[in-house]
């Protein structure tokens, strides 16, 4: 990698906080399994008076998404289920599921007509199987039945448990029958709780005993200790020409993961982390499952992960979804600035991306910590920047 054109990354990040598109964002650059950018710019909080540091932790949101279904995998592996198994078998609430056909907004009554088939836990970890997403579904009329079964996609603040959060999930219809359609949902929070069943373990022990630790990756949490609850980056959102605490409208609270009831373990959005973290995990994937003498997943079930799962869902031919990730096809590669064939990728709701290139053995992860930040174009610069800095 050319320390020159790296140094690129640099200047369009203090480029865009000059500007005004983001408060600060810490950037990290792998190659062959090494660090070799890794940088903090900015601020870290709403005052401007805590600098951004490379160890500071952001709430990742969607980024926990392949983690969960990484651990998903490695109970596939042991043999406990098919990944074309109903999830009503361990959860009994999705049995006989039904798609919404008509909805009264005046009083959120409405009718169903039965499902064609089962949710099976393909279709869970592929946004196929027709579950919304809360507050943020696209459809106002789900938005409106998930917070009517008191769902949270998040945290709670009233001590809701893991379990308790998805059979409600289980109460509210589909948008369509399970496997005709992609839609992003919160069909990993079910599976974070069908890993508990699965396992024996809480969902956030077997993380941490089965992932976080072999890894290494100390600075990931459903929710922080105390003593490094000076870390989290405080959510921020424009407010004229300077920054505020973000004031999220509906069931998120904008503390997470410091307030709350700290009893909901969200598969699909709960987790906060360093980019030094995310990274030791993306390695793992780049070393076909292996890292630092531990297996966490073969290298066959890596390359089942990376397979096309949903067909031409997504009709532009540039990606496909996979089990855990977008993965980039010959066309994406050539259309340029988004990695070679096989490239992954993903990002959260609070403005963080990563991709990691198997080809290229490069890892890329920008994270910043903001809501409405409309202005900020870093998450497609950092891809394109590190792909040019490419020297061999």
């Amino acid at each position: 990698m050319c320390a020159e054109r790296l140094a690129r990354i640099d200047r369009v990040c203090e480029q865009a906080i000059a500007n005004g598109d983001i408060p600060g964002a810490v950037v990290l650059v792998a190659r062959k399994g090494k660090i070799v950018h890794h940088k903090a710019f900015g601020m870290a909080d709403e005052a401007g008076k805590e600098p951004l540091r490379t160890d500071h932790i952001f709430r990742i949101a969607s980024q926990t998404k392949a983690i969960t279904a990484t651990a998903v995998m490695m109970l596939w592996e042991e043999g406990h289920f098919r990944l074309d198994d109903p999830i009503s078998r361990w959860i009994p609430e999705f049995k006989n599921p039904k798609v919404l056909k008509k909805f009264q907004y005046s009083d959120t009554t409405y009718t169903t007509v039965p499902a064609e088939r089962e949710i099976t836990i393909r279709h869970l970890l592929t946004h196929t199987s027709g579950i919304g997403y809360g507050f943020i579904d696209p459809d106002e009329r789900f938005q409106m039945l998930f917070q009517k079964e008191g769902v949270r996609e998040v945290s709670s603040i009233t001590p809701l448990t893991t379990a308790e959060n998805i059979k409600r999930v289980a109460q509210v219809p589909l948008h369509f029958n399970p496997g005709e359609k992609y839609l992003y949902s919160m069909g990993l929070d079910v599976l974070g709780y069908f890993i508990e069943i699965v396992s024996g373990m809480s969902f956030d022990e077997f993380l941490q005993t089965r992932l976080f630790e072999p890894l290494g990756m100390n600075d990931t949490h459903f929710y922080l200790p105390p003593e490094k609850a000076d870390r989290l980056v405080a959510l921020l959102e424009p407010a004229g020409k300077s920054w505020k605490k973000s004031t999220i409208q509906g069931t998120f609270d904008p503390n997470y993961p410091l307030s709350g009831s700290k009893t909901i373990c969200s598969g699909g959005a709960g987790l906060s982390s360093t980019a030094k973290d995310y990274a030791t995990f993306l390695q793992m994937y780049l070393n076909g499952g292996e890292l630092n003498g531990t297996r966490f997943l073969s290298r066959t079930t890596v390359q089942s992960v990376m397979g096309n799962h949903i067909g031409d869902l997504w009709g532009n031919g540039g990606s496909y979804y996979g089990l855990a990730f977008s993965v980039v096809t010959k066309k994406g590669q050539d259309k340029g600035g988004e990695g070679s064939i096989g490239t992954f990728s993903w990002g959260g709701a609070f403005n963080t991306q990563y991709f990691a290139d198997p080809k290229e053995e490069i890892i890329g992860v920008i994270l910043k910590q903001t809501r409405n930040a409309w202005g900020d174009k870093t998450g497609w610069q950092f891809k394109q920047l590190v792909g040019q800095a490419v020297d061999d």
